[in-house]
């Protein structure tokens, strides 16, 4: 009988560590170091980067409607952001960083600009073939909590950057 009370005791210490280890990992989201990681920079600050590193002027910095229209993410879902889109609809520039509230909606972020670039890839594929290059060689990465979505000849250029703005120096 002892022993049974043993391998019961042993298996609810366990399961009990594994609730911890699960429920703190939860509890840290997006708010936990990473090694080498940055977690003090904003998207705001993030999009002042790119903004210097890369001409922008031609494009325009949208609001949090366009942000929802564009991309169906609301207030629950995002932290921060910066947009910028071309100011006519004839173009296909687009740059975009979305720091959402934890990692699990950074990842529905991300998907969820994934289909935006399959819209714009079906608007400009016969209607503007340099525009479809454009998208064809978009940046869309994760690193933590922030998206970076990037339509622009210069991607490669915006892609570093928020690279070296996320890497601790």
């Amino acid at each position: 009988m002892l022993r049974l009370f043993a391998v019961v005791n042993r298996k609810r210490v366990i399961l009990l560590l594994a609730i911890t280890v699960v429920f703190a990992a939860v509890m840290s989201g997006c708010s936990g170091k990473q090694e080498g990681v940055r977690n003090d920079v904003t998207a705001g600050e993030l999009g002042q980067r790119l903004k210097q590193a890369v001409k922008l002027d031609e494009l325009k910095q949208r609001d949090k409607e366009a942000l929802q229209r564009l991309y169906r993410l609301g207030d629950d879902e995002v932290e921060d952001f910066v947009l910028y889109t071309a100011a006519s609809n004839v173009k296909a520039d687009e740059v975009a960083v979305i720091q959402a509230k934890d990692a699990a909606q950074a990842e529905r972020v991300k998907q969820n600009v994934s289909k935006r670039i399959d819209a714009q890839t079906a608007k400009f594929k016969d209607y503007r073939p340099e525009e479809y290059g454009l998208i064809q060689k978009h940046v869309l990465k994760r690193d933590g909590c922030f998206v970076l979505f990037a339509v622009s000849k210069d991607a490669d250029r915006l892609e570093q950057v928020f690279d070296d703005a996320l890497r601790r120096d």
